[in-house]
């Protein structure tokens, strides 16, 4: 176990934190809600720049409707120092929207755990929306959305 602020952190739930992590980036990128949805739990919540706060059942849906592509290109993963278990990753975000406009930015995304299932409960996104707000705004009006 390596010890952190909070108490010890046990190196098996550091590996899966890890795992789940990039489960997610991997499903993000592939624009795969059911692979998404699947590593929250039932209640699971998104806090989002562009789209507010809202379920996670309703969230990715609605981003893979304005998705044409993405790549993710992963910086670090992060254990959070609480007793309660949180995981951050840093990114590239290389976003095409569904007109073909790309856009891209840096994002943390900040996973808050359950700590019975190990499965997301929140979601909370992270990055400066004013650039990316604009070309999605300009993709619903040229797609008629």
């Amino acid at each position: 176990m390596k010890s952190t602020e909070g108490g010890p952190v046990e190196a098996g739930k550091a590996g899966a934190h890890e795992k789940l992590v990039r489960e997610y980036l991997s499903g993000l990128e592939a624009g795969d809600a059911e692979r998404i949805l699947s590593l929250f739990t039932g209640d699971g919540i998104v806090c989002s720049p562009l789209y507010g706060e809202r379920p996670a059942a309703r969230f990715f849906p609605g981003l893979f409707e304005d998705t044409r592509n993405s790549r993710i290109t992963l910086k670090g993963v992060f254990e959070g120092t609480s007793r309660s278990p949180r995981v951050a990753a840093w990114f590239i975000y290389d976003w095409t929207l569904r007109d073909g406009s790309p856009v891209r930015f840096e994002c943390m995304d900040v996973f808050e755990l359950d700590e019975r299932s190990g499965r997301i409960r929140r979601l909370t996104i992270l990055y400066d929306s004013a650039r990316t707000r604009g070309a999605l705004d300009e993709s619903r009006r040229s797609s008629g959305a």
